[in-house]
This record gives structure tokens, C-alpha cells and sequence, in this order.
């Protein structure tokens, strides 16, 4: 049977993202896989409603889907996208983080949370990898959050990120082609993930750049101080992305690294095992408001302040 990989974007027609992700998915196309791409501004996708019913659901060993299943794309394209081997994710940044536009996309895949439905057997497991490009018009100082926030959502539906790519300083329309090697760039990473795709999995591994990032689970450039976590475990410093706990260590160089500690994966949101325990919290903390008549009936009295406070609006 053959690789699979579908190219998802969410930029301008015929610029740098669109351009990027086809220069990957070409790379893909040489080796022989069956490409599919896809721009999020052709379809419709409604944002999250906040209502729950998935989670409330799963915590109850059910899978109920999405509210908004039959109100718009998303279905649609989950359908075909939870179908491949790999999917190659490109979106423009317009102001530190990944654009609306794909973040409403990806918000929604709660409903589709594989850790948590393989878990009360309603789906079976498959392994995906992906690859992501984020592009904007100035250095890393304002995609700080570009990269990070994509990889946060790729956990739900369980896509290993094997390589990424941050396209710096391409404002204008296609200027990315100005820039001989970041297209060869895009191509590599093509490249890299039918290697990924061809590995055994239990070998896949990173093959991005060495050295991007300080996490050395999952190369997001983004570290924060550890607190105690709904089960009392605590690292001293915590990756903001996959969640790997560990401390700074000074290096003979006079440089610092994080290193993981030894139990600093116990609940790495790369690995199934790792965010299945995020279920365990969700069906203690969510469970135990709705299980609780007390709760429901304290909250219905308090609520009423906020309920009948008005202001004026515009």
C-alpha cells in the first residue's frame, strides 16, 4: 500500500505558505506517495463551542463526536486527514503565534483525541507523522509562539513531528522565493518525512534541525517555570509543549540545556500513554462537578449575580 500525506494550509493563495507546503508535498510526490493538499480558507469551520460534550463523553467511555459535526467541514477534511501517514501542516504568522484561521481548525480536533478514545476502545491506533512550516515577515522575536503553538496542537491527534521549518523575513507576497535555500529547505523536509514514514516506527525519530530548541523530547524553543500538578508531581522547570519536566543544568561551556529527569516523560503529551493520563485528570476534575448535585446547585444560586449584570455594549 502506498505513503499517504496530505498538506494542510492556511495562508494567501499562491504565497509563501501555500508555496512552501508545495514544495514539500513535490518532494513527497517524487518518492512516490498519493498527495492531497488543502487551504483552510476554502472550507468552513466554525470555532469550538465550549460545550464539553466530547470530553464529558469520553470521561464516560463514550464517543459522542462533535456538536458541529453536520454544520460544517470539519468532518469532512478529519475524515481524509486521520487517513494518511503524514500530513504536512504550513500557516502564516501574523503576530507571535499561528493565524486564527488555523488555530479554529485545530481547536476543534478535541472530539478527535485518540489518546483518549483509544483508551475506552472506540478507535484503534494508528501512527501519523507530521511536519510543520510557520511563516511570517520578521525573525523569531515575533514567531516566538509560531512553531510552539502548532506543536500544541498536533498531541490530539497524535501526529509525531519528525521535522519543522521557521521561514523568517518573508513579508511580501511569494517573497519566499527569493530565498533559494529555504525552498530547498522545504523540499528536505519532504524528504524527511517519507523518510519518517519508511522507519519502523518504534525507530522513527527526530530529523529536523540538531540543534533547534531547548527541549531535547520534542526541539520547542519554549521553557517554563514547574508547579504542582493536579496529582502533586513537580519538576523544577517544565517544557510549555510536550510537558517534559527537568532542571537547567550549566554546560563545561559556560552554557545552559535542560535536561530531562528521570521520570520527566511520565507525562510527555507526545506519546499516547502520556496524555492518556490528562483523561484521568479530566474525569476526576470535570467528573466530579457534574457528579456532585452540591456543586450544580451552589453554582445555579451564585450565577444569578452574573446573569442579571448587564452593560452596555457597542
Amino acid at each position: 500500500m502506498g505513503i499517504k500525506v496530505m498538506g494542510v494550509t492556511a495562508g494567501r493563495k499562491n504565497s509563501n505558505s501555500e508555496i512552501l507546503l508545495k514544495e514539500a508535498l513535490i518532494a513527497c510526490e517524487e518518492a512516490g506517495a498519493e498527495v492531497t493538499m488543502i487551504n483552510l480558507k476554502d472550507y468552513n469551520i466554525l470555532d469550538c463551542t465550549g460545550c464539553t460534550s466530547c470530553t464529558i463523553g469520553m470521561s464516560q467511555g463514550k464517543n459522542v463526536g462533535c456538536v458541529l459535526d453536520e454544520k460544517d467541514d470539519k468532518k469532512k477534511i478529519m475524515d481524509v486527514l486521520l487517513d494518511q501517514d503524514a500530513v504536512i501542516y504550513s500557516v502564516p504568522t501574523y503576530d507571535l503565534m499561528p493565524s486564527a484561521t488555523y488555530l479554529s481548525f485545530a481547536q476543534r480536533s478535541l472530539s478527535y483525541e485518540t489518546a483518549f478514545l483509544e483508551t475506552i476502545g472506540a478507535i484503534e491506533h494508528r501512527d501519523r507523522v507530521a511536519g510543520l512550516i510557520s511563516v511570517g515577515g520578521s525573525t523569531r522575536a515575533w514567531q516566538s509562539m509560531a512553531l510552539e503553538g502548532m506543536q500544541a496542537t498536533m498531541f490530539t491527534t497524535d501526529m509525531k513531528v519528525v521535522d519543522m521549518i521557521l521561514a523568517t523575513r518573508v513579508p511580501g507576497p511569494a517573497q519566499c522565493l527569493l530565498n533559494d535555500e529555504l525552498i530547498e529547505r522545504a523540499h528536505k523536509l519532504g524528504e524527511n518525512i517519507i523518510k519518517a514514514v519508511k522507519t519502523p516506527v518504534e525507530k522513527r525519530g527526530w530529523l529536523g534541525d540538531e540543534d533547534m530548541g531547548w527541549c531535547p523530547n520534542c526541539h520547542s524553543n519554549a521553557l517554563v517555570l514547574g508547579e504542582p500538578q493536579w496529582d502533586g508531581l513537580h519538576y523544577p522547570i517544565e517544557c510549555q509543549v510536550c510537558g517534559a519536566g527537568g532542571n537547567l543544568e550549566k554546560t563545561e561551556d559556560g552554557k545552559w540545556k535542560f535536561v530531562i529527569q528521570e521520570d520527566g516523560l511520565l507525562k510527555d503529551r507526545t506519546t499516547v500513554e502520556g496524555r492518556a493520563r490528562h483523561l484521568e485528570e479530566i474525569g476526576r476534575t470535570q467528573g466530579g462537578f457534574f457528579e456532585n448535585p452540591e456543586n450544580r446547585e451552589i453554582v445555579g444560586k451564585k450565577i444569578l449575580r452574573y446573569k442579571e449584570k448587564t452593560f452596555k455594549g457597542i
